[in-house]
């Protein structure tokens, strides 16, 4: 049975809510193998001038353990 490591991270983009998710799991897949899931535990969108600036999202991202 394999074992399931879960981290979180934050991420963010200046694009989109879905930018900032792929940059989250892009940037994870750099150092850690194996990634099953992804879960946005939280977004939010920062504002400048009356207009969204850079979206944020918290992310827990899963993966398998090697044997």
């Amino acid at each position: 049975m394999p074992i399931v490591k879960v981290i979180e991270v934050i991420s963010s983009s200046e694009k989109s809510i879905e930018d900032a998710i792929q940059n989250a799991v892009t940037e994870a897949s750099k150092t850690i193998r194996n990634i099953d899931s992804v879960f946005v535990k939280d977004i939010k969108a920062h504002v400048k001038d009356g207009k969204i600036a850079t979206y944020g999202v918290i992310c827990k991202i899963s993966f398998r353990l090697d044997s």
